[in-house]
């Protein structure tokens, strides 16, 4: 009894949280640029359309993990414990991940390096992993995507080349112990750039099919009761004919709004749904700062923004 009260008690204290939170909050981008060398970038958006670079879109964190120093694909959450926790691709073939904290998204801790995969010797990749709180479980599970070779048949001979990822996961409550790598999603094609968000009782995840031959480079959406597991087949395509990538989702009035990458026409769109069913495509009514790559959003406080933008 005592423990299924705790529970009900942090999910209530985390849920009010959010909610003061979002009645005097703006929307935050956390992207890089070009490679991901010179580090974190930030803007911020009144409407969740319209989105304008912080601090002249100058980096507020460079990179000094691994061997190749980069900071890709940014993906920040505020925690139960009010701080901000980042995770970032720190590599293109190294077996971990990048990981810092902030309580004000200006001074951020030591840069920790993750070594998710380091029990995976043939472990190709660690590539864009991102943050969910778990309320139920009182814990954050941090996903991202990994090719081992000849693990997975399907998918083997349509990615790109070598690559046929899968997404795994680790789990952690503080961010200093994590434990073993498990298996989050497998549907017999390469899959990376999964987003987890709560949806009522349930979680969506929003994914990219990475298939090559036949082309899909789409993303899609499968949902669960849990954060960790018994996620479903993936819905049809929700983005269009193109080539989209690093799927980060929304609550903008009544709709959710899903934004992304057009990699290949270098501009980023977004899809919009009421139901998370039927999807329209609304990618002429967002605004991003010229250049901007694979990036997370979320809702701060407008106190926690002025500061940045003094900078």
């Amino acid at each position: 009894m005592k423990r299924r009260f705790s529970f009900f008690l942090l999910l209530f204290c985390f849920a009010c949280m959010h909610v003061s939170i979002a009645q005097d909050s703006v929307y935050l981008f956390a992207y890089f640029n070009n490679n991901g060398k010179d580090g974190l970038h930030l803007a911020y958006s009144e409407d969740g359309y319209t989105y304008k670079a912080i601090k002249n879109d100058k980096s507020l964190l460079r990179p000094v993990l691994s061997k190749d120093s980069l900071m890709r694909d940014p993906c920040i959450i505020q925690g139960i414990d009010g701080r901000f926790h980042m995770v970032w691709t720190v590599s293109w073939n190294d077996r971990g991940i990048g990981y810092a904290s902030s309580s004000d998204l200006i001074h951020w801790s030591e840069q920790q390096y993750i070594p998710v995969m380091a029990h995976e010797d043939s472990a190709l990749n660690c590539w864009a992993p991102e943050i969910t709180y778990d309320a139920k479980k009182q814990q954050y599970i941090i996903y991202w995507a990994t090719t081992i070779p000849g693990r997975f048949a399907a998918g083997s001979q349509s990615g790109d080349g070598r690559y046929n990822h899968r997404m795994y996961y680790v789990s952690t409550k503080d961010f200093r112990s994590f434990s073993q790598a498990q298996l989050l999603y497998d549907y017999d094609f390469s899959v990376i750039d999964a987003s987890i968000f709560l949806v009522g009782k349930r979680y969506a995840m929003l994914l990219k099919d990475e298939t090559k031959t036949p082309p899909q480079k789409n993303l899609r959406i499968t949902f669960s009761k849990h954060a960790h597991k018994g996620f479903s087949k993936p819905s049809a395509p929700i983005t269009g004919k193109y080539w989209a990538e690093g799927p980060t989702v929304a609550r903008v009035g009544e709709q959710w709004v899903v934004y992304f990458d057009k990699y290949t026409s270098h501009t980023y769109g977004a899809v919009a749904s009421k139901d998370l069913i039927q999807w329209e495509d609304i990618s002429d009514k967002v605004h991003f700062p010229k250049g901007i790559r694979h990036g997370t959003v979320l809702r701060i406080s407008r106190a926690t923004l002025l500061p940045l933008l003094a900078l």
